[in-house]
């Protein structure tokens, strides 16, 4: 009443299943042959499980055989091209559930090889930097394809005015995995005076070491990103200018008006040491105006010879005081690590210190393991997102205007495990595993 035991090889009937290898993005068959050794009638439901179970099929479903006949049913492969198809060889099974004796059940397995497929994902920002010496551009890079991958960055000039430097200068990334990469561009010498120099340069990102030997896709193969940096003159034309203009006024200064004002000056002065002639009149030998007359008392307005004009006066003084202001804050990160078990909700949470408020300008979701389930962040009160875990791998944010958390209030992430997924090992996990970064900047809210 059974489906009968095949003998080995691909080509022999039965429940054996041929080896199979598939290129993800492209499809592949292998067959697969029941045969009635009851004696009666009987109808056999074939469907697939294990890994391969989403993106593989039998053609048809469902086949009934009289007794002593058999037939071939197609399995047909079609993984898709996604860094979640890692590469490597893959369990297939096929379960053939009779009908009538569904006890009879059988699933005979064999073993798809999944092809390596490269392609990388690379953007450079901002295109355009201006500066005198130095330049900083970021570069993200992501794995689409299904094998990790060592990177290595090539920059290219016309001349050799532009010196580079990346850090980190070869990370390596699992598939799926995406890394920001920091570039510096640096010329040697500095523009003084005159307009701006644009350099144009060019970064190649590609596998290095041994990957270059392994067989690449036409899709894998990108042209170079383009990029400039504009070195800017360390004196502005305007300067120039109000240079010439000041060297015009000093030398108008030394040759026309010095030398009339001290000419003026000198005329001023002799015109009051002259003396001058004594009048008719004088008695005692002592002239108009002189003599023991007139004391302090006699000046205009009381004052002493020698006290200066104003005397006595209080002087302002300026608004004083030690007053201080809080400091603008340092940049601040936190990690919130959460396991969650099947099925179970978790919620891990970051606190915000006393007297300090958090500025958030970015987060970083990881889901490293493909799990299932739903994941929300908050801040606070406020709820940020709620996101399905199977959608992502990692997951950034990133805001312009700090979103500001006070203190003793938390950051908080619920998570609730449906479906523990596969990491690296190529084992299911226990549980979920979930990371949520958040930075920003740190104030002080009290000195």
């Amino acid at each position: 009443m059974t489906p009968s035991a095949a003998s080995s090889g691909p080509d022999a009937p039965g429940l054996d299943i041929p080896v199979v290898t598939v290129t993800p993005g492209g499809t592949a068959t292998t067959s697969l042959t029941v045969r009635n050794d009851s004696d009666i009638v009987e109808a056999y439901s074939l469907e697939v499980v294990g890994d391969c179970a989403s993106w593989a099929t039998v053609e048809p479903p469902r086949v009934s055989l009289y007794p002593g006949t058999s037939e071939t049913v197609t399995i047909r492969l079609a993984p898709p091209r996604s860094p979640e198809i890692r590469a490597g060889e893959v369990p297939l099974g096929v379960r053939v559930l009779p009908t009538e004796h569904p006890e009879s059940v059988r699933v005979p397995e064999t073993t798809v090889h999944v092809e390596e497929f490269h392609e990388l994902h690379s953007e450079l920002a901002p295109r355009r930097r201006r500066g005198w010496l130095r330049g900083r551009y970021r570069l993200a890079v992501r794995n689409q394809g299904n094998t990790p991958v060592q990177l290595g960055f090539t920059p290219g000039q016309a001349g050799e005015e532009l010196g580079f430097a990346f850090s980190p200068a070869e990370p390596k990334l699992e598939p799926g995995e995406s890394a920001e990469v920091r570039l510096r561009v640096r010329t040697g010498k500095p523009v003084w005076f005159g307009a701006p120099v644009v350099w144009p340069f060019t970064v190649n990102t590609a596998e290095s070491g041994d990957q270059e030997e392994v067989r690449r896709d036409e899709t894998a193969v990108r042209p170079p990103l383009d990029a400039e940096f504009v070195q800017i003159p360390i004196f502005p034309k305007w300067l120039l200018a109000v240079l010439a203009a000041l060297l015009a006024l000093l030398l108008a200064w030394f040759t026309l008006v010095r030398p009339a004002v001290r000419s003026a000056a000198k005329e001023a002065a002799n015109e009051v040491v002259q003396p001058r002639p004594t009048p008719g009149g004088e008695q005692d030998g002592q002239t108009p105006g002189t003599g023991s007359g007139g004391g302090p008392d006699d000046r205009p307005g009381g004052q002493e010879p020698d006290a200066p004009p104003g005397s006595g006066g209080d002087t302002p003084t300026g608004p004083g005081g030690d007053g201080t202001s809080l400091g603008g804050g340092q940049q601040s990160s936190a990690t919130i690590d959460l396991q969650t078990s099947g099925g179970e909700t978790k919620t891990g949470t970051y606190r915000v210190p006393e007297d300090t408020v958090f500025g958030i300008t970015d987060i970083v979701v990881a889901n490293f393991q493909g799990d299932e389930g739903v994941l929300t962040v908050s801040f606070g009160d406020r709820k940020i997102t709620t996101i399905a875990l199977e959608t992502f791998r990692n997951q950034d944010y990133h805001w312009v205007t700090p979103i500001k958390i006070p203190e003793n209030a938390t950051v908080t992430v619920d998570v609730t495990c449906a479906k523990p997924g596969t990491p690296a090992t190529g084992r299911q996990a226990e549980g979920c595993h979930e990371v949520l970064n958040v930075s920003g900047v740190l104030s002080r809210t009290k000195q």
